[in-house]
């Protein structure tokens, strides 16, 4: 089974961008974040052969789920504050798994109500991922963290150290998630490698010269992590033109 993950930074602007990708990767399940529109082009993926559902806010946040196989659509909300409206939360069960899409926030500027949302969604979200793991269930949490977990998961530290992506509080936070018994399945594959990154920067040539993050990532529970066969980050859909400024992760199961 492929499973991707991908920001694309608006689906009405690269529509074209996901249609040839997924003619080229064929993955039976993409996740998408950060989609930006209220309406989600499910007429545009039906004749490739894939069932969609999604969570749409007005130009801000959305998520949405392709599958080749039916989605049966567990929630759009993540518990814990009823008041919070973002689109940015997703789960899913297919083919046995459940299948959770994130768009954790942003953070920036530190300091601000902003950074505080941030760190309280991590929060509300460890609450989740504990209770995943009592039921049984085989999971897997893809999307965009907006967190850079480790020093080598960005071009140069000093340059994000005043970043809300790279500070110690959300940082922890991933590390609790993993200590939990979830697998980050990229660098269980591809430990201490460097220069590994799924967002460049539109400026100052950011992508041509590799300086970017990785803040995509696939977190997999421990019933699942032992069907993990390969993950990769793709390149070539940032090589295009007017891409996104994120680029696809995939994962391959057993």
């Amino acid at each position: 089974m492929k499973i991707a993950s991908w920001n694309v930074n608006s689906i009405r602007a690269r529509i074209e961008h996901v249609k040839r990708w997924l003619d080229r990767q064929s993955p039976d399940i993409l996740l998408m974040q950060e989609l930006k529109g209220e309406v989600f082009p499910t007429e545009i993926f039906e004749p490739l052969g894939y069932n969609s559902v999604a969570v749409t806010q007005k130009t801000y946040n959305g998520v949405a789920v392709l599958s080749r196989t039916p989605i049966e659509l567990t929630s759009t909300t993540l518990p814990g504050d009823e008041a919070d409206s973002h689109a940015r939360f997703l789960e899913t069960r297919i083919a046995g798994l459940r299948i959770v899409n994130i768009y954790l926030p942003n953070g920036n500027p530190v300091g601000t109500e902003k950074f505080a949302y941030k760190l309280a969604w991590m929060d509300r979200l460890f609450v989740r991922l504990h209770r995943w793991l009592a039921d049984g269930v085989p999971t897997l949490i893809g999307g965009d963290y907006n967190v850079i977990p480790e020093d080598i998961d960005c071009h140069k530290p000093a340059s994000w150290i005043r970043d809300a992506l790279f500070q110690p509080e959300p940082r922890e936070r991933y590390r609790n998630w993993l200590a939990l018994g979830y697998t980050d399945a990229f660098r269980s594959l591809h430990p201490g490698e460097t220069g590994q990154f799924t967002y460049w920067d539109y400026f100052r040539a950011a992508f041509d010269h590799n300086r970017g993050i990785r803040i995509d990532h696939f977190l997999v529970s421990p019933s699942l992590s032992p069907r993990i066969r390969a993950c990769h980050i793709d390149r070539i859909p940032r090589t295009e033109d007017k891409p996104s400024d994120h680029t696809p992760i995939v994962l391959d199961l057993d």
